[in-house]
């Protein structure tokens, strides 16, 4: 190949990738807010954020809402107070803040209904259209990963 084709060559594709890799390694702490879909694809979690700065989210959607023809409940929820909330328009994750060094959002928590269980939890972007969410107890080692889809 002659100086002048590598040099076109190189002039197309090097602002290409260099566009790639900024694009992919700056997250915005907004990325998250939208309404994903879990990877079960059960349900839609629409993350927002709040007045204090930090996101949260809660259950737009379910795939099946009701049992028995009543709207599910938080039947699972060790406080038994709470066991007559409807699980649509639950918030589910709580108190997450952008960490830029880690480009992930942490210091947050998630619910599972599914077992009444609340774990720590980590959000980190997957692309343009998805984050991973691992909820974990303890170390993050120990946990769960499931891809959420944007919607």
């Amino acid at each position: 190949m002659n100086k002048k084709k590598l040099s076109i060559l190189l002039a197309v594709l090097i602002p290409g990738f260099l566009f790639s890799v900024i694009q992919t390694s700056q997250n915005k702490p907004t990325d998250i807010v939208a309404t994903w879909l879990n990877e079960e694809g059960t349900a839609k979690v629409r993350i927002f954020k709040a007045k204090n700065k930090k996101y949260y989210g809660k259950i737009v959607w379910l795939k099946e809402p009701n049992r028995n023809g009543k709207p599910k409940m938080d039947d699972e929820n060790p406080d038994k107070a709470k066991r007559k909330a409807p699980i649509m328009g639950m918030q589910i994750l709580k108190g997450f803040s952008y960490d830029a060094s880690d480009k992930d959002w942490s210091g947050g928590t998630i619910y599972d209904p599914k077992t009444g269980k609340t774990y720590s939890c980590t959000i980190t972007k997957k692309g343009d259209k998805a984050i991973k969410v691992r909820g974990y107890i303890g170390i993050s080692l120990i946990g769960k990963t499931t891809v959420w889809t944007k919607q």
